[in-house]
C-alpha cells in the first residue's frame, strides 16, 4: 500500500545505475512517502535492477526512461524533470529510503517559504546517525585544503580552520537555511529550477548538486535543510565497482564547479596551484579507493 498523496503534490526523479537490490525500495519509499510520480531515468545498467520495479505500477504511477548510454547524473536529471508535471520535484539517490512523512516536510518547508527555492532531509546511516554532505557549506578551495590535511577546527581563528560539513554541528529544531544541500535528497520548486536553469550537463558525476546550490543563491533563492525529513542512505551503492571512476569524476567535478564560481577571487598566478592541488587529492584519494575496493573484494570471498 502507498501513503496518502504529498500536498503540495510532489514527483520524484531517481536517476538509477546498478543499484541493485536497493532500487526496489527506493522507489517503495517515494510511493509511501507521497509521490504524485516516480520518474526512473536509468543510465544503462546491466544489473537487472530495473526489473525488481516491473510491478510497482500496479500501486502507484512508475515511470521507466531507458537511457542507451550513461550521460551522467545532471543529464539524467535533466530527463526526469521534463517527465515531471508537479510544482515540486524531489531528485533522490537509488540507494536512499523515504521516511513516511519526511516528502510532506520537506515540501511543506518550500511551500511555506516564499524565499526558498530547494530543500534537503536529514541524510542518516541504518544506525540514525547523520551523515556528512546533507548539510554544508560552500568547499571553497581554501576549505578543500584545510580538510584534506586535517586542520579543520585547529588554530585560534576557528572560522577560518572551520570545516564545510556541517553534521557534527547540533541539529536545528526546524529547517533552516543552509549553504549547499546533497544531490541524493534534492527538493526543488519548478518555477525556482526554470529561474536557474537545469542541472549542469558538463558534470558527470559530484558536484553538480554544489553548482546548482550556488546557482540558486545567486539567483537569492534560499535552500533549506529540513532535520525532520529523515532519509536513510545506504552512501555509494552505484559507484562501488568503481571507485577510481567515481574519484576521477568527483575531482574533474570539483575543477569545474571552482573555475565556475572561484577562479575570479584568486589571484591568476594562484590558479594553477589550486589545480596542482586537486589533482594531487586525486592521487591519493583514488589510490586509498582503490584499497579499500580490494579489500572488500577479498572479504566478500
Amino acid at each position: 500500500m502507498t501513503g496518502q498523496v504529498c500536498f503540495p503534490p510532489c514527483d520524484v526523479v531517481v536517476v538509477n545505475y546498478n543499484a541493485g537490490v536497493h532500487l526496489a525500495p527506493c522507489v517503495r519509499s517515494a510511493l509511501g512517502a507521497g509521490a504524485t510520480k516516480v520518474v526512473v531515468v536509468d543510465n544503462r545498467s546491466t544489473d537487472g535492477s530495473l526489473d525488481t520495479i516491473g510491478g510497482m505500477g500496479d500501486v502507484g504511477e512508475v515511470l521507466v526512461y531507458r537511457s542507451e548510454v550513461n550521460r551522467g547524473f545532471a543529464a539524467a536529471c535533466n530527463v526526469g524533470t521534463q517527465e515531471c508535471e508537479s510544482e515540486y520535484i524531489l531528485f533522490l539517490n537509488p540507494d536512499c529510503i523515504l521516511d513516511p512523512d519526511s516528502l510532506t516536510h520537506m515540501v511543506l518547508a518550500l511551500a511555506n517559504d516564499n524565499e526558498a527555492g530547494a530543500a534537503g532531509g536529514y541524510l542518516c546511516n541504518s544506525d540514525g546517525s547523520e551523515q556528512p554532505g546533507g548539510r554544508r557549506v560552500f568547499p571553497t578551495p581554501r576549505r578543500a585544503f584545510i580538510r584534506a590535511f586535517g586542520l579543520s577546527g585547529k588554530g585560534k581563528q576557528g572560522r577560518f580552520f572551520s570545516d564545510f560539513l556541517l553534521h557534527r554541528e547540533p541539529l536545528p529544531s526546524g529547517p533552516v537555511a543552509v549553504e549547499a544541500i546533497s544531490g541524493a535528497c534534492f527538493l526543488v520548486k519548478r518555477r525556482a529550477l526554470t529561474d536557474v536553469g537545469n542541472w549542469d550537463e558538463g558534470y558527470f558525476l559530484h558536484c553538480e548538486d554544489l553548482d546548482l546550490c550556488m546557482r540558486f543563491r545567486e539567483r537569492k533563492w534560499k535552500v533549506l535543510f529540513v532535520p525532520n525529513a529523515r532519509v536513510t542512505h545506504a552512501w555509494g551503492v552505484c559507484g562501488r565497482t568503481r571507485p577510481l571512476f567515481v574519484e576521477w569524476h568527483k575531482h574533474r567535478g570539483m575543477i569545474r564547479f571552482y573555475r565556475k564560481f572561484f577562479r575570479t577571487q584568486y589571484p591568476a598566478i594562484l590558479w594553477p596551484m589550486v589545480v596542482l592541488g586537486v589533482w594531487i587529492r586525486f592521487v591519493f584519494a583514488g589510490a586509498i579507493a582503490i584499497v579499500a575496493w580490494g579489500k572488500s573484494k577479498v572479504h566478500n570471498r
